[in-house]
């Protein structure tokens, strides 16, 4: 006996709800977040990686991005795993193969909230697996740039946070959240232009996203009994 279960939004009517199951996402996004948070210093995770890359497969599905977009993806997604499988297995290390870690996890961070916006967009109804999706593209934004950040403190000579600051990813994933939720405790300020333009985007992006979120959910939304 398979699922009956099913949801609207999908251009073929009713839709089978694991094709929408958002409720996969975000665990898989709190899984890499937990991973990334543990490293307590600069240099990215082999291991974290992978996990990022099966949330953004897993994205790839549910979001129902179109066959050419999740074939090339797949095959895009799957061809990175292996070679970082490889370098875990062997235990490669160095300056240089950092820097590609953080690179990729900064692209496979923009690519996953891109897709999924893209496919509430495409949605005629919002519903709560819309608002699912909303806080799933929200933290995944904020990953995006803890990877800006990162790939500039492995890329940069000097500190990003100013002398005496602690540089590692759980730091800079901390104010990377703090900018985009605009909460700014204080204890971490970039120094130099190049990180100070980041954090002034980061800022805006976050207000924005969150005035288009609402206004979204706002103008949309419809009871069960009138979809």
């Amino acid at each position: 006996m398979t699922a009956t279960s099913s949801l609207p939004g999908s251009a073929g009517g009713r839709t089978p709800v694991f094709r929408f199951g958002y409720w996969l996402v975000l665990p898989s996004i709190v899984v890499s977040y937990a991973v990334c948070a543990a490293q307590g210093t600069a240099n990215p995770s082999a291991v974290a990686l992978l996990v990022q890359l099966a949330t953004v497969a897993l994205i790839l599905w549910v979001a129902e991005a179109k066959p050419g977009i999740r074939r090339a993806g797949m095959i895009t997604l799957s061809t990175a795993a292996v070679a970082v499988t490889i370098v875990w297995l062997i235990g490669a290390q160095g300056h240089l193969l950092d820097i590609v870690l953080s690179g990729a996890s900064m692209l496979a961070y923009l690519a996953a909230p891109v897709v999924i916006i893209a496919h509430q967009v495409r949605k005629k109804h919002v519903d709560g697996q819309s608002l699912l999706a909303a806080i799933a593209a929200y933290i995944l934004v904020g990953m995006f740039f803890t990877f800006v950040y990162n790939f500039i403190a492995l890329t940069s000579a000097s500190p990003i946070f100013g002398d005496g600051q602690v540089e590692s990813l759980t730091s800079q994933m901390f104010f990377s959240f703090t900018t985009l939720t605009t909460t700014g405790y204080g204890d971490k300020v970039p120094s130099g232009a190049g990180v100070q333009s980041v954090a002034i985007a980061e800022a805006i992006a976050g207000q924005l996203f969150l005035v288009i979120a609402v206004a979204r959910v706002v103008s949309g939304w419809k009871p069960p009994t009138e979809r």
